[in-house]
């Protein structure tokens, strides 16, 4: 990757992650993927060093950086090798836990923050149900509210890592959607204990295609008892918090991207300078050089958008100028373009390895399924696709 255009702090970022994540080779992410095992190695060294609060607030022990510090951090984790296993282990500490200080009490931010800056509680984030997908506004998860409590009923999936944090943030239904004057409205969010011992909670293991190390879960709610002022912010009003964390996340799994496709393209180019076939390396036959150079060239455009992205997404907070409007479309853009080069480099590496790319010693393999989760999560590529038509080619909704 071309470094230059960085500022000092994101290039400080970049070489303490480095030396962190060089204690964990390939051959580390590689026995997890086989095994199924949690990483807890690599979130308990990044949570030594703080890094877990890198975006958050000073005030309550994080580093009080922005989010373009954090995508070189997730950029940086994934380019090791540890790829996008390794950048759950961080992700929705770093991106869910924006709405919580932005929008929380003081004295929520306290109670909940410190203990996952410092490693000793972990957060997942529950949004997606399997009967609206990304029509987050038909979410049917239910809050009901009795005296000092809420009780949440009904189904979350795809919640990573659920099976090893303590915490979650929650987005649910408290008011009915026939009765909200807009669909946006009768949300509200929640930052919740996921206690498994307690009744009405139930967790269930996907089995995966890829990023294997990290789980993916069905959660299950039945009457499940919150305390009252476990919500964030006002009753009705979590879907305007929670887009806060959304566009944050768009500039993270970018990052991440970006490092899967850059580790795959070092990976080919290593493979066809030393590969000899018919008396000649094959890295010197444009066959294999020029979709390499491509894809080089593809990554370093996405790198642009992606921290053009987080750029904006920081300075928004303090100049008004800046719209949501104009953030929402860098987030989604750099999500988007990010995504699609790095499953070309992760084909195209694999490709250039042959036969061998087929083998687990090599490791693009592993690349090339983990690539797959940028293209789809958290927003589709059609949707973005949708996005962009709609709100800046004006043409007329597609759905």
């Amino acid at each position: 990757m071309e470094m230059s255009g960085f500022t000092e702090d994101q290039l400080s970022v970049r070489e303490a992650i480095t030396k962190i994540c060089s204690n964990f080779p390939d051959e580390y992410w590689a026995e997890r993927d086989e095994s199924g095992e949690y990483p807890h190695e690599l979130h308990a060294a990044l949570a030594k060093d703080g890094w877990i609060g890198i975006a958050l607030p000073e005030e309550l022990g994080g580093a009080n950086l922005g989010i373009s510090e954090a995508t070189m951090m997730m950029h940086t984790i994934s380019e090791s090798g540890a790829g996008i296993a390794g950048a759950q282990t961080m992700h929705a500490n770093v991106y869910a836990t924006q709405p919580i200080a932005k929008f929380a009490t003081l004295e929520q931010c306290r109670r909940f923050l410190p203990d996952l800056i410092s490693g000793k509680t972990r957060v997942c984030f529950g949004v997606t149900e399997p009967n609206t997908g990304l029509e987050t506004l038909k979410l049917r998860t239910v809050a009901k509210r009795d005296g000092d409590f809420y009780y949440i009923s009904g189904q979350k999936i795809w919640i990573t890592s659920a099976q090893v944090t303590s915490k979650m943030v929650l987005l649910a239904r408290t008011t009915p959607l026939e009765d909200v004057k807009k669909k946006s409205d009768g949300l509200s969010l929640f930052f919740i204990d996921l206690d498994k011992s307690a009744t009405g909670l139930e967790l269930k293991k996907i089995k995966k295609m890829g990023g294997r190390a990290v789980d993916a879960n069905e959660v299950f709610f039945d009457n499940y008892k919150i305390p009252a002022d476990s919500l964030i912010g006002t009753e009705g009003e979590g879907f305007k918090i929670v887009l806060h964390g959304m566009n944050a996340e768009r500039c993270l799994l970018a990052g991440e991207a970006l490092g899967l496709g850059y580790a795959a393209l070092t990976r080919a180019s290593d493979y066809a300078r030393d590969r000899v076939v018919f008396g000649r390396a094959i890295g010197q036959n444009q066959g294999i050089q020029h979709p390499l150079a491509a894809s080089f060239m593809n990554l370093e455009a996405a790198k642009l958008a992606t921290y053009h992205a987080a750029r904006l997404f920081d300075a928004s907070v303090k100049d008004e100028t800046i719209t949501p409007h104009s953030v929402g479309v860098a987030c989604n853009s750099a999500k988007y373009l990010a995504a699609e080069a790095a499953f070309t480099a992760c084909e195209r590496a694999l490709l250039a390895h042959g036969g061998m790319g087929y083998a687990q010693e090599y490791h693009v393999e592993r690349y090339l399924r983990e690539c797959f989760v940028p293209r789809i999560a958290p927003i589709s590529r059609e949707m973005i696709l949708n996005y962009i038509g709609e709100k800046v080619l004006r043409l007329p909704r597609s759905y």
